[in-house]
């Protein structure tokens, strides 16, 4: 299958030799090609150039996108995608007053989403989420890591892992999967956290990496959760099973977990709602992705990560939408682009970067996702006719979304 896009007004993210990452002043740097056209073959990036230069080319399909921008699809790094049910209620509790922790101290939060799940049979719980996956890709995202984390005992975290895999499966989308058995402590190990680090490291470690469900690991390293020494067990656990870190942490308060992250060469540290100096230089010089969650900020009506800082201070940055039934029920990337440029104070192609070429070493997915590039995946977003890419942060109510092209093949 060949598909040609010719007449575009812009295409974004151009990169013959791509680098892993951007960083610094290099995210506010947006390479781009006007007047230009692209050329798929089955499901990678084949050529692209100006229209000047177009010659007459033998393909199966044409696309005029006159007026049009095309750019590579959303990298999101950071979902709970895969959950049963709903947390409304806590919602509507929220809005009468309570906060995020008072609300899990009477059996809401995580706990409450894992009795859920727990109930829910897994040809149930596929549906559910492949429902959300579909809506996702739909609002341009092409790639996507799924955590565990609901499940809280070995059987349910296995039946959300193996949910997550068959949706990678069963779709067009690249699906990543995460183990996030250290989410919250289950009822029934009610002070006795060690008795449910043990289960995760003795029992749940073992089958999860002996079917081969997931790629990484990850902790809610927070008060009242899992602390900066109850990470650092776990990490080291997890390595004996080529299991690599993607961490929760510093949502809340600051407790020392980004150093234990970068100790552990975390893939990425996600949250950092709340950043010391100490953490900012502790992730300098290291090849850990620093993720920032805006909507999560905004359902919660916290503080956002202070993205500025990190850019200022020379680091990378990547943007995910945390989609969870609890801090963020949407997994709409556009939204998220536009929240980091209204309420972070990130320029439009800082916020593009962090969330394609960024987003996609967020998820080890560098050499496939992310930029324009020859032989990388042929996933695209078609904008409606738009006067310019600053526009969709800008008008970021509206879907500008036209067509959605993953794996070379429309949506």
């Amino acid at each position: 299958m060949k598909l040609l896009l010719t007449n575009i007004k812009e295409l974004l993210q151009v990169r013959d030799a791509a680098p892993k990452m951007v960083s610094g002043i290099e995210m506010n740097i947006l390479p781009t090609l006007k007047n230009a056209w692209i050329l798929l073959e089955d499901d990678k990036i084949s050529n692209f150039g100006k229209m000047e230069d177009l010659k007459p080319l033998a393909v199966d399909e044409t696309i005029d996108c006159s007026g049009k921008i095309v750019l590579p699809s959303w990298c999101d790094s950071h979902t709970h995608l895969v959950y049963a049910g709903n947390r409304e209620q806590e919602f509507v509790d929220r809005i009468n007053g309570l906060a995020y922790q008072e609300i899990a101290e009477k059996g809401g939060g995580i706990l409450n989403s894992a009795k859920k799940l727990q109930e829910t049979s897994e040809v149930d719980l596929y549906k559910q989420s492949a429902a959300r996956l579909e809506e996702v890709m739909q609002l341009g995202t092409g790639a996507i890591e799924i955590k565990s984390g609901y499940g809280l005992t070995t059987e349910a975290e296995i039946k959300m892992l193996r949910v997550a895999k068959r949706l990678g499966e069963n779709y067009p989308i690249t699906v990543k999967t995460t183990f996030l058995g250290a989410h919250a402590i289950p009822s029934e190990y009610k002070g006795n956290k060690e008795g449910y680090l043990d289960l995760i490291c003795s029992e749940m470690l073992p089958k999860i990496a002996s079917e081969e469900l997931a790629e990484y690991v990850d902790i809610f390293c927070e008060e009242g959760y899992f602390s900066v020494a109850d990470t650092d067990r776990l990490l080291s656990e997890a390595k004996k099973y080529n299991l690599e870190p993607k961490i929760h942490v510093n949502q809340f308060t600051a407790l020392g977990g980004i150093a234990v992250g970068v100790k552990h060469k975390a893939l990425s540290v996600d949250h950092l709602e709340v950043l010391t100096n100490d953490d900012i230089e502790a992730l300098k010089g290291s090849e850990t992705m620093p993720v920032a969650l805006p909507s999560c900020s905004y359902f919660l009506s916290i503080p956002y990560t202070p993205g500025r800082a990190l850019i200022d201070a020379g680091l990378p940055l990547a943007l995910a939408t945390d989609y969870n039934p609890g801090s963020t029920p949407s997994g709409n990337m556009n939204f998220v682009v536009a929240t980091a440029c209204i309420k972070m104070k990130l320029t439009p192609e800082e916020a593009i970067n962090a969330a394609t070429i960024n987003a996609a070493y967020a998820m080890g997915l560098s050499d496939s996702h992310g930029t324009i590039t020859k032989e990388k995946k042929a996933n695209l977003v078609i904008t409606k006719k738009i006067p310019s890419y600053s526009y969709l942060p800008y008008a970021f109510g509206s879907n500008l979304i036209d067509q959605v092209i993953l794996n070379g093949q429309k949506i």
